[in-house]
């Protein structure tokens, strides 16, 4: 190798080297400044606060908080039994019997609970008929599966048979002299 080379595989060397110095500063530098600074602050405030004579409390002259009949007087004055007079539905509504109220709801959930049942019965006849139509089309799906299989048992048998018939005739040109290629 000439010196050449070895030298400059040391520039290299030197710039990796002064590269991942540089990089290492560049990244805990401002870390370490802050730290530092900080530390100096910290030093410097507690040396200055031995000097300085301690703070007198402060002494606050505020008005108490405002009630709220002092904001608004008569708000808690206000009755709800005031409340719907002018609306004459309102007051059928209100008027009525608390047993009146319970059964008009019963009829309400009732009425609720008819439709519910009847909805259901309805998709109830859609799932029968579906399954009734699945029935049906496997039902000849079995049936037709049934008739291949009885005819693949009838062409084995016919083929069976052809195989001796064919052997039987072999045999036969065999004795009288026929001879296969």
């Amino acid at each position: 190798m000439s010196s050449a080379g070895r030298l400059s595989g040391a520039c290299l060397k030197c710039l990796l080297v002064t590269f991942a110095v540089t990089s290492a500063l560049c990244v805990s530098g401002p870390a370490l400044y802050w730290r530092f600074k900080k530390g100096f602050a910290t030093a410097r405030s507690l040396s200055t606060s031995s000097t300085l004579p301690g703070c007198a409390p402060c002494i606050c002259d505020c008005p108490p908080p405002l009630s709220l009949d002092a904001v608004a007087p008569g708000l808690l004055n206000l009755s709800v039994t005031d409340c719907g007079k002018n609306d004459p539905e309102l007051s059928k509504e209100m008027e009525k019997q608390f047993v009146d109220l319970l059964t008009e709801e019963v009829k309400l959930q009732e009425a609720v609970a008819e439709e519910h049942a009847h909805h259901m019965n309805a998709s109830l006849l859609d799932a029968k008929k579906s399954a009734s139509q699945y029935q049906k089309e496997a039902q000849k799906c079995i049936a037709a599966t049934e008739i291949c299989e009885e005819a693949r048992e009838r062409a084995e048998a016919s083929l069976r048979k052809e195989k001796k018939t064919t052997a039987l005739w072999e045999r036969r040109a065999r004795q009288l002299g026929w001879q296969a290629a």
